[in-house]
Formats: structure tokens, sequence, C-alpha cells
């Protein structure tokens, strides 16, 4: 059976499609569907943010392929687990979810054992890319560990 997981950011630009890309390499050979989703409208069809690009494609990681799309309550019955990267888009995501559905949704720094951050900043406005994939990768590695 296929998990399917959708990261969740405001733009999609920076963070989720960071998460997705990271993800996606680090889970190579499991059965996943990933993809990435803003709660905004502001950047839907563009290409993630070009410090973004760089900062991930210095990783490994490539992200050019990726375009923005806002999320929707469809998502809801299209993927079993919604990972938000901060509580605003968490509480934007749950305004959105259809009656009676039971999908998972949570903050990807809950998969970060002792980690202290409880959210992932967005570097469009703190400028911190490395930061950002540092804890994307911490992440990422506990939800697989969780997955497995």
């Amino acid at each position: 059976m296929t998990t399917r997981i959708l990261f969740v950011c405001l733009g999609n630009i920076c963070r989720s499609p960071s998460a997705e890309g990271v993800f996606r390499a680090m889970s190579q050979g499991m059965n996943l569907t990933i993809d990435s989703a803003g709660t905004s409208d502001w950047h839907v069809g563009d290409p993630p943010y070009g410090p973004m690009l760089q900062a991930a494609r210095s990783r490994g990681y490539d992200l050019s392929p990726l375009r923005a799309r806002q999320f929707s309550a469809r998502d809801f019955a299209a993927f079993d687990l919604i990972v938000a990267m901060d509580a605003e888009n968490l509480r934007n995501i749950e305004r959105m979810r259809p009656a009676r559905s039971n999908t998972k949704v949570v903050i990807f720094t809950d998969y970060i054992a002792q980690s202290g951050a409880d959210h992932v900043p967005d570097p469009y406005y703190t400028r911190d890319f490395d930061g950002t994939l540092d804890l994307i990768e911490a992440a990422a590695r506990g939800l697989i560990d969780q997955l497995q």
C-alpha cells in the first residue's frame, strides 16, 4: 500500500518544496507518493525560490522540476498525511478540513526528537536557507523512521 504525504507551507516556494525534494531523495525505495502545496495562492505555477533552489542544490537536492500549487480541501482525500511547516499553516489547513475527514495533520518538526524547534522558519523572510534545510533533513529522517 502506498502512503501519500503532502508537505504544506505558505507559498509553496521554499519550505514545502524543499521538504518534498529532501523527503523524496531520502525515502527512495519506499512505497510513497509525495507532493507539496501552499495555503496561499501567491506563487501558483512558480518554481521554488532561487536562493532555496541553490541551497538545496548545494546539498544534492534538485527542486527545479517542482511548481507551486495551492492547498485545497480535496487534498484531505488525496493524502494520508498532511505535514505543515508551522502552526499558522496548520490552522489554515484545519479550517479547510471537510466534515468526517480523519486525515492526519501534523507539524513537521514533531518528527525531530528533542530539537526544541516548534516549526520550520520561513527562509524567504529569515534568509537562513541552510538552517531551514537542516531542520527539514532532521524532520525527514524522523518521519522516515516512523514510517518504517
